[in-house]
């Protein structure tokens, strides 16, 4: 995204010369607003969509100008981007059958500067689910000859709707130093931070980390058994 950044302000400064051009204009009074190149100060405009004709046409550009609008740009950062967050999540859990309910799931993220939050918040419940799908309900399963009877997603225990709760999502912006967009990663946050706080609820429940992943109510009661038995 970097590098479309970088290609997209050669791109700009070469239409603004374009567009002083045409105008006849000083190329630093021209500005870019609502999809135009207006004259600073003026009445004069000029849309974009002329500007991009005017390129390739190639009939009136300024000396020594090559046609089009086509630019390429590299980006190569000084560092990694860190994105950070902070996942709290509320279970319950029946002693009589280990059967557990996630009754609240709070996910606070810091990616940096948002470009479209609406996708960011779909990538973050996406990944909400898969954690909490791994942190109770997926496994590989083999029978005693070694083959897998889990091979199918009829077998395999993947979360539905009902297996996730309504997700309370929020965001902290901290703008990353290293890119020129301010931009941190957050493809796979949601399935990094959701399974340790799913297990780490459980386990506080029970009073004791002695519980493998996936916690099934299975699982989860043989757990219930243990702490029963030490008390």
């Amino acid at each position: 995204m970097s590098a479309i950044f970088k290609a997209m302000e050669k791109m700009e400064a070469k239409a603004k010369k374009i567009a002083a051009h045409q105008l006849e204009a000083s190329e630093g009074d021209i500005v870019i607003e609502n999809g135009e190149f207006k004259v600073a100060g003026t009445d004069k405009s000029i849309a974009l969509p002329m500007v991009a004709l005017a390129a390739y046409t190639a009939h009136n550009l300024p000396d020594g100008m090559e046609p089009g609008l086509k630019e390429t740009a590299f980006y190569d950062p000084t560092n990694f981007t860190f994105p950070a967050g902070t996942y709290i999540c509320e279970v319950e859990i029946d002693p009589g059958t280990g059967k557990t309910e996630i009754l609240d799931f709070v996910a606070v993220d810091d990616f940096g500067r948002l470009i479209n939050p609406m996708i960011v918040e779909g990538q973050v419940h996406g990944g909400l689910a898969q954690g909490i799908g791994q942190a109770m309900l997926e496994a590989a399963v083999y029978d005693d000859n070694g083959q897998p009877v889990t091979a199918s997603f009829m077998d395999y225990a993947m979360p539905r709707a009902d297996d996730v709760p309504s997700f309370k999502i929020s965001h902290s912006i901290t703008l990353c130093p290293g890119n020129p967009l301010g931009i941190k990663g957050c493809g796979e946050a949601g399935a990094i931070g959701s399974s340790p706080a799913v297990i780490n609820a459980i386990t506080d429940a029970l009073g004791h980390n002695k519980l493998e992943m996936p916690a099934t109510p299975g699982r989860v009661w043989e757990a219930l058994q243990l702490q029963q038995a030490a008390e």
